[in-house]
């Protein structure tokens, strides 16, 4: 189940209807809520990454590296 809380901010029009336009999305929820849910799968992906690359690292290279 999805948390959903109210948040009073302040919104740069421009930057919001910017926003709307390059999303595809016509009201201030639905563009907030599609953008954080974009950026937030883009770091999700990074994490994943940046995991993936320790999982494969050599541990002996990594201890040379700190003498």
């Amino acid at each position: 189940m999805q948390t959903v809380s109210k948040h009073l901010v302040d919104i740069d029009d421009e930057a919001l209807g910017a926003a709307r336009a390059q999303l595809g999305t016509e009201t201030i929820k639905e563009t907030v809520n599609e953008a954080l849910r974009r950026v937030s799968s883009g770091r999700k992906k990074r994490v994943a990454r940046a995991i993936d690359i320790l999982v494969r690292a050599k541990l002996e290279d990594r201890d040379r590296a700190w003498r």
